[in-house]
C-alpha cells in the first residue's frame, strides 16, 4: 500500500481550487488534476505493507493537534516536478507542527519511510496541474481560505492514468472558530 497522511479541502474550499484550476492557460500534455484529488500532503510515508496499517492508525489517532486556517494566496510553477500548486505563503504555526509531530512518530514507530534524509519542511501547497513543461503565465490567486478541521491516512493508487486517493481513517483536531 502506499500511504500518506492529509488534509482534505472540504466542498467550498474544493471549488475555489477548482476554479483556479480552470483559469489556467495549459498546453501540450499538461493536465489539471481533478478536484478530488486536491489535498495537502502533511506527511508522506510511501509503499509499506498492509500489517502497518494498524501501527498508522494509531499514529494518527494519537494526535491532539490544533486545527487552523490555511490561506492559500499565490500560485506558484515548480519545474522540477513540473506542476502548478496554489500555495500557502505562510504556513500556520499548528499545521508545521502536526506534520513535524507525524514525521517524528512515524520514526518512533518503525512506520517510517527508510531514509537517509529528514522529510524536507512543510510547505502548504494544493497540487493544481501536473506535467506542465513550461513555466504557464499564472494569474493572481484570491486568496483561498481553508478552515483545518481534520486529518486523514490515504491510500494512493496510481497505477491508472489518474491517481485515485482513498481515504482509510480520519482523526478530528481539536478547533474552534473564533466568533464573528
Amino acid at each position: 500500500m502506499r500511504l500518506f497522511y492529509a488534509l482534505w479541502p472540504d466542498v467550498r474550499v474544493r471549488e475555489h481550487l477548482a476554479q483556479a484550476a480552470a483559469a489556467l492557460q495549459l498546453a501540450g500534455a499538461a493536465r489539471r488534476v481533478p478536484c478530488d484529488n486536491f489535498h495537502v500532503t502533511l506527511a508522506f510515508i510511501g509503499e509499506v505493507a498492509a500489517s502497518q496499517l494498524p501501527v498508522l492508525r494509531r499514529i494518527g489517532g494519537a494526535q491532539r493537534a490544533p486545527g487552523c486556517t490555511i490561506t492559500f494566496d499565490a500560485c506558484a510553477y515548480w519545474p522540477e516536478p513540473q506542476v502548478v500548486v496554489a500555495v500557502a505563503r505562510e504556513n500556520p504555526a499548528a499545521l508545521t507542527e502536526l506534520s513535524t509531530i507525524l514525521h517524528q512518530s512515524l520514526r518512533l514507530g518503525g512506520a517510517a519511510p527508510h531514509s537517509e534524509r529528514a522529510p524536507p519542511p512543510l510547505r502548504a501547497h494544493v497540487t493544481l496541474a501536473r506535467k506542465v513543461a513550461q513555466a504557464p503565465v499564472l494569474q493572481a490567486l484570491s486568496p483561498i481560505q481553508w478552515d483545518v478541521l481534520s486529518f486523514s491516512l490515504v491510500s494512493s493508487d496510481t497505477r491508472g492514468a489518474q491517481s485515485v486517493y482513498t481515504v482509510v481513517d480520519t482523526w478530528p483536531l481539536l478547533y474552534e472558530k473564533p466568533p464573528p
